[in-house]
């Protein structure tokens, strides 16, 4: 099948077949967990200036096995029907392998927000909202939409008040959407939580030794080299965060405008930096100029990042790509025929509807903090910052030991929100892909990591089918 007309949401059906066969379901339960609920798609006007818009524009629920359902808005040009069925399909799949309870949704507006002053952002944004209120697509406990690709938390901050305009009075009303401004009921750490997320998966992925040494790698992120496709909100994060905290090595960057090389490395905050003064990543000081951006997808590295948009990896580069592992931290970037040569190649290809799933879990993190209407570490910060100061000082007392000011603050410590999120979120990470790499090194009919998480994800999903009675 040719990429120019593959199917995205097809692509993820094929990979749900796939799975599929690897379990003991009945056939009719496997068609309902694949099949989209509902799909809402609309039309709207907007005036702009002097001149009416008709806006194209969707929102798809694709399971309902848990509610509410959850999904991110983007706002680009590619938006239409079956990509939007695809990414609600994925997120379905995402939090059942994450074990956050909400049905998978997704939603899109057919617009380039760059076209776009921010008063007509703003007019395109609210007016979405109300459609999905007058529809009932929207609501703490029906549909809790979030940021994605070419939407924010100003996005998610015009849809909150647009909600609470119409929903006067419900209590938990702050809990209708996520990825809010952390002023405005949102939480600390959202913004980093896909890239994050990545991260900690990436790392986890590398601590297995006979995982790594079938690569051809040792365990460890230190010193492995990274290339990162999009340095966007997610390819941003992953960078920095696997620089700083990984000591990976960010040797090639490819974004928009082109693509650039480093093999002694890129300071990934620094070139953040150049690109918000000079508005490019090209002419970053050190870095060579690739003659292509889609260059930088085949460059020789340990780790490979795609964070942009879906299909770069396709049956026409696959055989090109000299990755040890490829970390798809946007969603589906790599096509079923892409796949099917990588693997045969010996490259790890560690899954989108698990490896980019940092998002949907602090998303959830900050429902349950609106639902509670409290932020984490309220009750126990002081409480448990005292208690570790009474121990620090029976130790020393007892041992004669001093701290310096820094070693003591750092032992008596309470846990902030963004500690208390951060942690919630690796050992999501952490234990999500052990998981899934017990189901491959278990089950004879799993091949590969995307087909374990798929397979992780029909068994949850249908477990909670059969706990409905639905199906006995």
């Amino acid at each position: 099948m040719s990429n120019k007309n593959y199917s995205f949401f097809q692509s993820v059906e094929d990979y749900f077949d796939n799975a599929a066969s690897a379990t003991k379901l009945p056939k009719g339960l496997l068609e309902q967990i694949k099949a989209c609920n509902a799909v809402y798609q609309m039309r709207f006007p907007v005036k702009i200036g002097k001149n009416y818009h008709v806006i194209e524009a969707y929102r798809v629920q694709h399971s309902h096995h848990r509610l509410p359902t959850k999904g991110g808005i983007r706002y680009a040009m590619s938006v239409n029907q079956d990509e939007v069925m695809a990414l609600a399909a994925l997120m379905s799949y995402k939090c059942a392998i994450v074990d956050v309870p909400f049905g998978g949704a997704k939603g899109g507006v057919k617009i380039d927000p760059r076209s776009y002053e921010e008063a007509d952002l703003q007019k395109i944004t609210r007016r979405y909202t109300t459609e999905l209120i007058r529809k009932n697509f929207i609501g703490p406990g029906i549909d809790v939409p979030a940021p994605d690709y070419g939407t924010g938390p100003r996005e998610m901050a015009w849809i909150l008040d647009t909600y609470t305009t119409f929903k006067n009075g419900e209590i938990d009303a702050v809990g209708c959407v996520t990825g809010k401004p952390v002023n405005q009921n949102g939480i600390n750490g959202r913004t980093e939580a896909t890239g994050r997320g990545v991260y900690y998966g990436i790392r986890e992925a590398m601590s297995f030794e006979d995982d790594m040494e079938a690569l051809g790698l040792t365990t460890g992120t230190q010193g492995k080299t990274m290339v990162v496709q999009g340095l966007g909100n997610v390819g941003s994060y992953t960078a920095t965060i696997s620089q700083k905290e990984g000591g990976m090595k960010i040797i090639g960057v490819a974004e928009y405008e082109g693509a650039i090389y480093n093999p002694d490395g890129i300071d990934v905050e620094k070139l953040l930096r150049f690109r918000k003064k000079t508005g490019s990543i090209i002419g970053f000081p050190g870095t060579k100029k690739l003659a292509k951006r889609e260059d930088a997808l085949e460059l020789e590295c340990d780790v490979l990042v795609p964070a942009a948009l879906e299909q770069v990896i396709t049956g026409a580069n696959a055989n090109r790509i000299k990755a040890k592992i490829i970390a798809e931290a946007a969603n589906g970037p790599v096509t079923p025929d892409a796949e099917e040569i990588l693997l045969k190649k010996g490259i790890m290809v560690i899954p989108d509807m698990y490896i980019n799933a940092g998002g949907v879990t602090v998303s959830y993190f900050e429902w349950l903090k609106n639902l509670s209407h409290m932020r984490f570490g309220r009750l126990e910060k002081r409480f448990d910052q005292q208690t570790y100061e009474n121990l620090v000082s029976l130790v020393l007392r007892l041992t004669g030991k001093t701290l310096s000011q820094k070693e003591h603050n750092f032992l008596t410590r309470g846990a902030d929100e963004i500690d208390l999120v951060r942690s919630g979120l690796e050992e999501t990470m952490i234990t999500s892909y052990r998981a899934i790499r017990t189901i491959l090194k278990k089950n004879r009919k799993v091949t590969n990591l995307r087909q374990a998480a798929f397979v992780c994800a029909i068994e949850k999903i249908g477990s909670d089918y059969i706990s409905l009675g639905i199906f006995p």
